[in-house]
Formats: C-alpha cells, structure tokens, sequence
C-alpha cells in the first residue's frame, strides 16, 4: 500500500473547493450528509452478495474500479469534513486507536 499525505490531500481538496467557490456548501452538516451518502453509494454495491461475492478475490475490474471510486469519495468528504471542522484526523484516528486498544485487550472475544 502507498503512502498517504493527508495534509496536502487536505490543501488539494481546499484549493479544489475554493476554485469552484464551493466552500459556502462545505459546511460540517453538509459535508457529513456528502460522506454518509458516499457510503450508501459504497454499500449499494454489496447489498445483496454473499459474504463470498463480496470478497476482494471475486471482483471482476469493472467492481474493483466502482469500489475504489466510492472508497475515495468517502474519504474525500471526510478528509473535507475534518479539516473545515478543524480536526487533526491522523491525531484523531492515532487517539481512538489507542481508545480501542485500552478497551478492548488482546484476547477479549467479545466485540
């Protein structure tokens, strides 16, 4: 897997929404509408697979692409979403992770 810079990501998508004066739209609340209809886009495409059909191996390229257009849009509304919120998100994910870690120990079988 490749390396991913999430603040000149972040610059991208600034610039990206500046040019096309798309920041008035880019509020908290409307970016998070975005990213959970992105994923409703993402879950469309494994709605009615099996567990089978639904893993990586079985994709044809034409379902890899679909997954990894909607993949990116998710992560781009929530790229968007953290930094006009102004949170750090690699901060963010480092100190949930560590949340989790705390919560639920190696070992513990219960989800």
């Amino acid at each position: 897997m490749s390396t991913f810079d999430l603040d000149s990501t972040a610059e991208r998508l600034r610039a990206f929404a500046r040019e096309r004066d798309w920041e008035q739209y880019h509020s908290p609340k409307n970016l998070a509408m975005a990213l959970a209809a992105e994923a409703g886009e993402l879950l469309e495409i494994f709605q009615w697979r099996t567990a089978t059909e639904s893993a990586p191996e079985s994709w044809d390229p034409t379902t890899r692409d679909h997954v990894a257009e909607e993949v990116a849009d998710v992560l781009i509304y929530l790229v968007r979403l953290a930094d006009v919120s102004g949170i750090d998100l690699a901060d963010a994910v480092d100190a949930k992770i560590t949340r989790n870690a705390q919560r639920f120990p190696p070992g513990m079988t219960d989800r």
